[in-house]
């Protein structure tokens, strides 16, 4: 099959870690847009980038780019495109849409022409006149950005933050997406100590322990493109079993996670075991003022609670509070902190963090505060 043109999305922040995740699997990126990044591959990309990509939202199969500026420009260019290659006979292609700041700004009707031109084109290729649409999913999509569409097929299916791990859930919990980047920004490593004082269901801890393990995050769910005819099942089969192969068991970690929830703690130990990280991190029913840091050069990645409901947020102050006094008596330690709280910078410490970045949970603008701790002296490193 001849090279094909793929987009991960991702939350808008996270682009340079979906293209460095992208560029490990030795793809060829050719466009980073706000939350796309456009690369070159084949059916087995398709299979490897959903298996392996832990921060990409979706990946889809881009059919093609095109100015419009009428609707029939758009029919008859949807038109031309190989749908066949990738719909057969009994596929279900439903078509979803979107447009900005463009002359077609009806995505209902945009998206009835592409509809239209896609079925005209399977008509003529097997030369019948229904579809009963009963088989695999082509979840087909119509961007208008500026006239110029962009028509994709989804490959994924659900998000990719569904790893399938995640049996027991508590309120609000961080999407498994961004706890893995949370951790790949950092600076923690297999050999370091990594804490998470408010883990909730356990998504940060587990996404760390995955990371370093090497454990794809797509192993424990099935993809839309999992059903497609064009990509052969045994590919699947195989690049599976690459996965599991890969996996470093023996791998030693020091991750401990706590909250002061035992219904929480209860939740991130289920989802743990499912996993396949239970064993190495070690979960406590404890509050946040209750930690003490054992060792040096450790490295705190949390997402503490928000505080939007009345009353909270005199407790998230509370919090602030121990956490600073922690790393006041610890300084080799590292924090790195997700909070939607504009108030934290100036209430955790009197010196700015040293670097901070806008992302997005759901759709609940957040910033990533860093503060790091001292260098490790050369004696430490050796």
């Amino acid at each position: 099959m001849p090279k094909l043109e793929l987009i991960a999305t991702t939350t808008f922040g996270l682009e340079a870690v979906v293209k460095r995740e992208i560029e490990n699997l030795e793809y060829k990126i050719t466009k980073v847009d706000d939350g796309r990044i456009t690369y070159m591959g084949d059916e087995s990309a398709i299979v490897k980038s959903n298996l392996w990509l832990r921060c990409a939202d979706r990946v889809l199969l881009k059919m093609g780019a095109f100015p419009v500026y009428s609707f029939e420009e758009l029919y008859q260019q949807t038109r031309a495109l190989p749908w066949e290659e990738w719909i057969p006979m009994d596929g279900k292609f439903t078509v979803t849409g979107a447009s900005v700041k463009s002359k077609l700004y009806s995505v209902p009707d945009c998206q009835s022409i592409v509809k239209k031109a896609i079925v005209d084109r399977l008509k003529d290729f097997y030369q019948c006149e229904w579809f009963a649409e009963t088989g695999a999913d082509f979840t087909t999509k119509v961007s208008i950005l500026k006239d110029i569409a962009t028509i994709t097929i989804d490959t994924s299916g659900t998000g990719l933050h569904k790893r399938g791990y995640r049996i027991k859930d508590v309120a609000a919990p961080i999407k498994e997406t961004l706890a893995s980047a949370m951790v790949q920004l950092s600076f923690w490593k297999s050999g370091r100590i990594l804490v998470d004082p408010f883990c909730g269901s356990g998504t940060i801890p587990i996404e760390a322990a995955m990371l370093a393990k090497n454990i794809a995050p797509g192993l424990n769910r099935k993809f839309a493109s999992e059903e497609w005819p064009a990509i052969p099942s045994d590919l699947w089969k195989a690049h599976r079993k690459e996965a599991y192969s890969a996996i470093n068991y023996d791998l030693p970690l020091n991750i401990y996670a706590s909250d002061i929830d035992p219904k929480a703690i209860e939740a991130a130990m289920e989802n743990a075991i499912e996993s396949r990280v239970d064993d190495c991190i070690e979960f406590k029913v404890m509050p946040a003022s209750k930690l003490s840091l054992d060792d040096n050069h450790g490295i705190i990645i949390s997402n503490p609670p928000y505080g939007e409901r009345i009353g909270e947020k005199e407790k998230l102050i509370s919090i602030y509070r121990d956490l600073r006094k922690l790393l006041e008596g610890n300084k080799t330690w590292s924090l790195y902190l997700l909070t939607s709280d504009e108030r934290f910078e100036a209430l955790f410490s009197e010196k700015p963090a040293h670097k901070r970045r806008k992302l997005y949970n759901g759709r609940i603008e957040v910033t990533y505060y860093q503060y790091y701790g001292e260098k490790p002296k050369r004696e430490e490193r050796l």
